[in-house]
């Protein structure tokens, strides 16, 4: 007699998160690959600083659409290459939305037009290694939720590593309390990026900024 059932396979919940951790790694990796933008705005001259990342911006845009609208050499260039990278809504939404390096090279033009050399570069820097610290340390040993997918670890390691780029900057920007209210401001906008509205690739090095330019 043939069985009134078939057995199921459990799901394998390690597995998963195995290659949600080996995602999220692949995405941080470019992510920190961009360091060289603080880089630049702080050794370029202003006006080349921002031309150079206006025309890297539109550039992303009409790439990261064009992959959207699947034509065929964005498929292959685009697609091919940071599909790992995209979240679902980036990829299979739709609606279009750019991903999160349109937002960091928004952040990186605005960021040098709005604000001093070594501000604009100590924002973008907290903004590229802080978030990914903490998605990474959150994604590998956050236990302890304290807003939605926010974990306690992840937030320590934003704050800390913020806190750490602030001082290795003080030859360029004293440190003092300026920079520690910069730091718990990008912290908290990390933590509550939904209710900001805004990708934390921009919210955080503006408020870095504007906290900086308006305490220092």
């Amino acid at each position: 007699m043939p069985p009134l059932y078939k057995s199921l396979k459990k799901p394998d919940y390690r597995s998963d998160f195995n290659k949600s951790l080996k995602k999220e790694v692949y995405r941080k990796a470019l992510h920190i690959s961009a360091l060289w933008i603080p880089w630049v705005i702080y050794v370029a001259e202003t006006d080349f600083a921002a031309v150079l990342f206006a025309l890297l911006l539109c550039g992303d845009f009409i790439w990261e659409y064009a992959n959207y609208k699947k034509y065929d050499w964005a498929r292959q260039t685009f697609g091919r290459f940071f599909f790992k990278t995209l979240r679902s809504g980036e990829c299979c939404g739709r609606f279009f939305k750019a991903s999160g390096a349109t937002y960091v090279l928004l952040a990186a033009l605005l960021s040098s037009v709005l604000f001093s050399k070594p501000v604009a570069a100590l924002a973008m820097t907290i903004m590229l290694i802080s978030d990914t610290l903490a998605a990474l340390v959150g994604k590998k040993f956050g236990r302890e939720k304290i807003y939605k997918g926010k974990t306690l670890e992840g937030t320590v390691a934003f704050l800390s590593s913020a806190l750490f780029a602030t001082v290795l900057f003080n030859p360029l920007y004293p440190f003092g309390i300026a920079s520690v209210a910069a730091c718990l401001a990008a912290t908290l906008v990390e933590i509550y990026e939904d209710k900001i509205g805004m990708d934390d690739n921009l919210s955080i090095p503006l408020v870095v900024g504007i906290v900086l330019t308006a305490m220092g």
